[in-house]
């Protein structure tokens, strides 16, 4: 499963009102979400949706841009053969080596209300999440771990099949940690989409399904991979087209 890592912050048993910070360290997030056409390299939060006609427009615009081939098939895939999760050592993308992994980085940019653990300004214990993806909000705490689960958006098996097993290490760990591919997620749906393409699984969440449709088209681009025929076909019909 395509599903990253739970939100497990370990080491943190006995942690309480006494032993957590809620005013030291970065707050990446003050909850706004932004339209990913105004959030090109993913560090701002949150998938807005797109509702006029112009950038539906703008979004059909880039869809058509993507090339298409048939789904490969999945032999060789292994997580690993992108990088142990979460590293904070990828090459040339957004947060990277900033001394906190790219786990934390997402939640800091995406979550509210955040508290840190004691000592800490990167690792995070509790938060409040709107999940763009189902529309609620998620009171998320370690307790309850798997409630919250970083989404690839392209899913990274997916990847493989469309090409990434021919890429060099170093381009599959970029696109296993890159911000522009990830998104905190209610747990539940991001194990419903597994690596699915948008033609098999779509959020729930109706109204950000072409901002969806948008961010699954940018990953794409940057990375130069293409995308199967009914996936460009459903991600243009989420959009207008």
């Amino acid at each position: 499963m395509l599903a990253a890592a739970v939100l497990l912050v370990s080491g943190c048993e006995g942690l309480g009102d006494d032993g957590s910070s809620t005013g030291s360290g970065p707050t990446a997030s003050d909850g706004r979400v932004v339209s990913p056409l105004k959030n090109p390299d993913g560090t701002k939060p949150g998938l807005a949706p797109l509702t006029t006609d112009a950038d539906k427009a703008a979004a059909r615009k880039l869809i058509e841009e993507l090339s298409t081939k048939g789904r490969g098939p999945k032999t060789g895939y292994d997580r690993d053969k992108f990088g142990y999760a979460w590293m904070d050592t990828a090459d040339g993308v957004p947060l990277a080596k900033n001394g906190c992994d790219t786990r934390n980085d997402l939640i800091r940019r995406d979550g509210q209300n955040l508290r840190f653990r004691a000592g800490s300004d990167c690792v995070v214990i509790a938060m409040t999440l709107k999940d763009p993806y189902t529309g609620t909000i998620i009171e998320w705490r370690k307790q309850k771990a798997t409630e919250v689960q970083i989404d690839h958006v392209v899913p990274l098996s997916y990847s493989w099949q469309m090409g990434s097993s021919r890429w060099p290490e170093a381009k599959r760990k970029q696109l296993a940690n890159d911000v522009l591919n990830l998104i905190p997620v209610q747990g539940r749906a991001n194990s419903a989409k597994g690596d699915s393409g948008p033609a098999s699984w779509l959020p729930p969440n109706k109204p950000i399904r072409c901002a969806y449709a948008v961010r699954f088209a940018q990953v794409a681009i940057k990375y130069e991979m293409p995308v199967t025929a009914a996936d460009k076909q459903m991600m243009l019909r989420q959009c207008g087209g």
